[in-house]
Formats: C-alpha cells, sequence, structure tokens
C-alpha cells in the first residue's frame, strides 16, 4: 500500500482483492494504476502494478485462445443447444433436469471443465442439449458457443447479461435468458423483472431449478426457438405413430416429408390425405406441395 494513499486507491485495492475473473481483475487494476500517487514514493509500487497488468493481459489472451480450440471433436446434432452463464448459477443442475445426464453438481467454483452433452427429449424429438464450463473460466468453450442453434443465457442477476452479450458478438443461434431462483423472488421482484427484459425485447423466462417452476415451459421455449415442425405419418387403416415424429423446418411440404422418409419415395405416392392444424378438415386430400403445420399427421397411399 503506498504512503498517504487517496481512500479512492484503497477502495480500488479492495474491489481488486474481491473479483474472481481475469476481466475483472484487469478493470480494477486499470483503476488502481490511476489512482496511484504521483509522489515519488510510490514508483515502484506503479512498476509493480503494471507488470501485474502485462501478466493479467496476456493470461487472458492465452485463454481466450484455447477456448477456440476445445469443443473440437464433438458431433453437432440437428438441433443443439449450449448452456452458458457464470460460476454457480446452476448450469449443471439445469442440465440435469433438461436431459438424461446427472453432472458433478457442487457448491465450489468451476465445477465443469469440459462441455457435458445430454438429450432433451421432447414430444419424440431429440434435442442435444451441451453445457458450457463456466463463462468467466479458462475452460469456457466459445467455439461451440458461436455455432449453436440456440443459446440458453443462465443468468441470477441482470447484470450479467450485458458481460456475456459482449462476448457472442459472433454467435449465431437464437437467445433465451434464464433467469433462475425465481422461488427466492416474491412477485413484486418477478413482475420487475419480467418489465425490464420485456423492455429489453428479451427471449425469456424465469425458472427455479429448485422448484422446477418454468422447467416445462422452458422446453417448449426452446424447441420453438428451432422453428422447425413435427410431422407424423400413417398408413392407411392403421394409427398414428406418435412416437416417432419427422422434423422438418418450417414451410416444409408434404413432398419434403416423403423424401425424408426415403428418397425418390414421393414419385411412388398415388394419394395423401392429412389431418391436423394444416388440414381444412380431416383426412382432406392434398398434392405434393401443400405446406405443413406442427403436429400434423400425413398417409401416404402409393401406386
Amino acid at each position: 500500500m503506498p504512503i498517504n494513499a487517496h481512500p479512492d486507491y484503497l477502495a480500488a485495492e479492495k474491489e481488486y482483492l474481491l473479483t474472481q475473473t481475469l476481466e475483472e481483475k484487469l478493470r480494477a487494476l486499470e483503476k488502481m494504476i490511476s489512482l496511484v500517487p504521483k509522489h515519488k514514493g510510490a514508483e515502484n509500487l506503479r512498476a509493480q502494478l503494471r507488470a501485474r497488468y502485462k501478466k493479467l493481459k496476456e493470461q487472458l489472451a492465452k485463454s481466450k485462445k484455447s477456448r477456440k480450440k476445445k469443443g473440437q471433436g464433438i458431433k453437432k446434432e440437428e438441433m443443439q443447444a449450449v448452456i452458458i452463464g457464470m460460476t454457480n448459477t446452476g448450469k449443471s443442475s439445469l442440465l440435469s433436469l433438461l436431459t438424461n445426464v446427472n453432472p458433478e453438481i457442487a457448491d465450489y467454483e468451476f465445477t465443469t471443465k469440459n462441455p457435458i452433452i445430454g438429450i432433451m427429449k421432447y414430444s419424440g424429438v431429440n434435442i442435444q442439449i451441451i453445457e458450457i464450463p463456466a463463462f468467466e473460466s479458462e475452460f469456457y468453450d466459445k467455439g461451440l458457443v458461436n455455432t449453436a442453434d440456440v443459446i440458453l443465457i443462465l443468468i441470477t442477476k441482470l447484470e450479467q447479461i450485458k458481460e456475456i452479450e459482449e462476448d457472442l458478438e459472433k454467435a449465431q443461434g437464437k437467445r433465451i435468458i434464464v433467469f433462475n431462483k425465481s422461488d427466492i423472488l416474491n412477485q413484486d421482484q418477478k413482475r420487475k423483472i419480467s418489465a425490464t427484459l420485456s423492455s429489453k425485447k428479451y427471449n425469456f423466462i424465469l425458472t427455479s431449478i429448485k422448484t422446477k417452476e418454468g422447467i416445462e415451459s422452458l422446453k417448449d421455449k426452446i424447441f420453438q426457438s428451432f422453428e422447425k415442425i413435427r410431422v407424423y405419418t400413417k398408413e392407411p387403416g392403421k394409427g398414428t405413430d406418435k412416437e416417432r415424429p419427422i422434423v422438418l423446418d418450417k414451410d416444409a411440404t408434404v413432398k419434403d416429408v416423403a423424401e425424408k422418409i426415403l428418397h425418390g419415395f414421393s414419385n411412388q405416392i398415388k394419394e395423401t390425405k392429412i389431418w391436423g392444424p394444416s388440414s381444412k378438415f380431416s383426412g382432406q386430400i392434398i398434392g405434393l406441395k401443400h405446406k405443413l403445420k406442427d403436429l400434423d399427421v400425413v398417409e401416404f397411399k402409393t401406386k
């Protein structure tokens, strides 16, 4: 500590000691360096702070470079979502609730050191969900985040959004803000948080991993974010197979369904009937160019 240090410097020094991430440490050090007393007795301290700043800057650059290389070898499925967020926001617990995996969950920081993959089953559809190591840790995988179709930004404080979004400039996926720990909020607090997120036009949901509030609605949001539809098929005289829907892009046609079943199959079709949201009545006979909607049922008769 320098002799006759200004209270602002002492406050900045205290802030530095409480920081956890490299970015936070660098910001605190910048403030400390700017507030170091100008007298000669503080020259050594100034030099020490600058040397420490340079070292941390190099560590941060190395960490960001290594982030881009991680996640290689993970096969991207047709629908992929990632969970990102600060340490101890509940990422592993959320992955466990959404999917079939049980990752290590602990109170200490940076429990997850590698991406963890799970499969979320949604009405017969498999969605790949990947938990990314904590945003502020050296294990954070920016490459996976940038290529994901959907990004679940898990937060417990509104101010966490800005810091995370600043690092998503190359990310293409649809974003869902998942505000966790709604069980400790009263109705007025929930209303204010929802109003703030709505005013900024975020796609968001309030959840509680502890009580499971909002989890089923979150699953709906995740699926809807992919902008896909589910189409079921049936054979003439038989029931509909509700266990295995065919997943297609929105605005897909009957021909797209046929070709997904088997390449060239559309050429063998004599008649098509449809039930569901896109039909005018049950069992309507339609052509191959008919546009489908989510949860339609299609029956093919071949030549």
